[in-house]
């Protein structure tokens, strides 16, 4: 799936409990991170320009960031640096499994190539996720759960006053839930929430 959509659906995870703006910001991160082992991309491009095929992107995307290990890492650290530790633990491990989820059945390559998920690195690397019925990243499902989780996204922040921008600024968040409630009114019953 692609990253937009992994950030939508930790998004949507971290606002599934009354909890601190970084500790959504946490668990958001927990449904992208497992993508930071695709920067290899950046190194082999810069590499092919200057006439070097370093291949770290396809010898080490989906094996770094997309296993236990690499979970419960980020669960650790979640943990420790919360307020509360096991609902944010948690949540943070879903997210983190949810993007797993995600690329065993939509992130087939246009070549057919799967991308097989090393569930227990680093401790075995006897079990491969894998699904044959695994959509290509450009199939019309990813596009489905984007929308999807798009819509949540606009919905929770008109209903809710908190969208993605506050990790940015609250200042901006601000404007973008005032914007959506300026064009389809206040909503009715507001969910009140720790904006910050």
């Amino acid at each position: 799936m692609s990253p937009i959509t992994h950030f939508l659906i930790g998004w949507s995870v971290a606002t599934s409990a009354n909890i601190s703006r970084k500790e959504r910001l946490f668990i958001t991160l927990a449904g992208i991170a497992p993508d930071i082992d695709g920067a290899g991309l950046i190194f082999d491009l810069l590499g092919s320009h200057q006439g070097s095929q370093l291949e770290l992107w396809s010898k080490y995307h989906h094996i770094l960031g997309h296993n236990i290990g690499f979970g419960l890492l980020l669960t650790i650290a979640a943990f420790a640096m919360s307020t509360k530790r096991w609902l944010v633990g948690f949540l943070v491990m879903a997210s983190f499994h949810l993007h797993l989820v995600g690329d065993v059945l939509g992130a087939r390559g246009p070549d057919g190539y799967q991308w097989p998920i090393p569930y227990l690195l680093p401790f075995s690397d006897a079990w491969q996720w894998t699904w044959a019925g695994q959509w290509q990243l450009n199939a019309w499902p990813n596009f489905l759960i984007t929308i999807i989780a798009g819509c949540h996204m606009f919905y929770f922040a008109w209903k809710s006053g908190v969208s993605p921008l506050e990790f940015i600024s609250p200042k901006a968040n601000n404007s973008f839930v005032t914007t959506l409630r300026n064009r389809f009114g206040l909503p009715a019953g507001e969910i009140v929430r720790n904006r910050f």
